[in-house]
């Protein structure tokens, strides 16, 4: 979750764990298009625990939730990977985990293909830890 400083959320970046669907449910929220990965776990939480969140506005880009967030417009649902850098002025809370479960992501590479340069960037910067040493290890 992202919110626009000050913020009464923003109190719960120190303890996301103490978040609740309640208490973010108050707040106009921006998240991801229906359609999108995670979202049905979102809508799916919030049914479950019979609370009508107010989704003001569906994005299929999380910089561009990001963007509403900033112009004041609600509270943003965005992946974990999405708040990772937030030096644009947004305070990030880690809540998803307790709230709305986790999703994975898999990268899957051709063994013995030719990985170019930006291809261990973005291996690198989905899964931390696995530099271009590792992947290479892991292909012997």
């Amino acid at each position: 979750m992202v919110v626009k400083p000050p913020h009464p959320l923003e109190r719960f970046a120190r303890h996301p764990d103490r978040l609740t669907l309640r208490a973010l449910a108050k707040y106009p929220i921006i998240t991801y298009e229906s359609h999108f990965s995670g979202r049905s776990r979102i809508d799916a939480a919030f049914g479950a625990a019979g609370i009508e969140p107010s989704i003001v506005l569906e994005a299929i880009d999380a910089d561009v939730i990001k963007t509403y967030v900033l112009a004041g417009m609600g509270v943003g649902i965005v992946a974990d990977l999405a708040t990772q850098n937030h030096s644009e002025g947004l305070v990030a809370v880690k809540c998803g985990g307790h709230l709305f479960g986790r999703n994975t992501t898999r990268l899957a590479v051709k063994q013995g293909a030719y990985l170019r340069g930006f291809v261990y960037a973005f291996i690198e910067m989905a899964a931390p830890g696995w530099d271009r040493r590792r992947v290479e290890q892991a292909f012997r």
